[in-house]
């Protein structure tokens, strides 16, 4: 005869617990979120030293001005280029969203979110940000943010979502990938020249606000 004990800890130790962890976060992000829905996700890096290259201070702006126009602003809640966004739209008077994650290299929530959201699993959180903007801007960043671009281009390539804007920030740092991905990609016909207007590049808040607005004037 099965130990009951011993079979009810493998239980919460195994996969069919997790479940109602992943609901419990889907459903507490899809509460929370519900009312957002003119909203823009800034992604970047989450390291201090980027703001020698100006971005944090591009990153501001940008957010302060998106706030200025109606536009709820959500980051991934850390520091760096995320922590600039959640200070310009907090500044603006806007709203604040971070989706912070819960990983073993702890990120700390930057000061200026004004609404917190935590997530143990990065799929449920990438489905938060997928699902309540209106477009992706995408700042200098390592792994980290080419998992959030690559995924934001895919589900528009293949209709997963209603299509929006993607905009990389910074073109000298992006020229690198953007050239790899017209020389290599397109040239061994992994994708289609179509495929290359599923994003646009900027330098300027002014720039990103004009692609925004664009794109749904369409």
């Amino acid at each position: 005869m099965r130990n009951t004990s011993l079979f009810k800890q493998d239980f919460i130790n195994e996969d069919p617990w997790r479940i109602f962890r992943i609901m419990s976060e889907f459903v507490d992000g899809f509460e929370e979120l519900s009312s957002v829905n003119h909203a823009v996700s800034i992604f970047g890096s989450a390291k201090k030293k980027i703001k020698s290259a100006g971005f944090y201070r591009l990153a501001e702006k940008t957010a302060y001005l998106l706030a200025k126009n109606g536009f709820s602003v959500i980051t991934g809640a850390g520091s760096g280029i995320m922590e600039a966004a959640n200070k310009g739209a907090k500044t603006a008077g806007g709203d604040s969203i971070g989706l912070n994650i819960l990983i073993p290299v702890m990120q700390r929530p930057n000061k200026y979110v004004t609404r917190l959201l935590e997530f143990k699993y990065f799929f449920v959180r990438k489905v938060m940000f997928a699902k309540y903007s209106k477009a992706f801007v995408v700042f200098p960043g390592g792994f980290g943010t080419l998992d959030e671009l690559f995924e934001a281009v895919t589900l528009v390539q293949t209709e997963r979502v209603e299509p929006f804007p993607v905009i990389l920030v910074g073109r000298n740092y992006w020229k690198g990938m953007v050239d790899w991905i017209k020389k290599t990609l397109l040239k061994e016909k992994a994708i289609e020249e179509r495929d290359l207007k599923l994003f646009s590049l900027a330098d300027t808040p002014e720039e990103i606000l004009t692609a925004i607005n664009k794109f749904y004037k369409k």
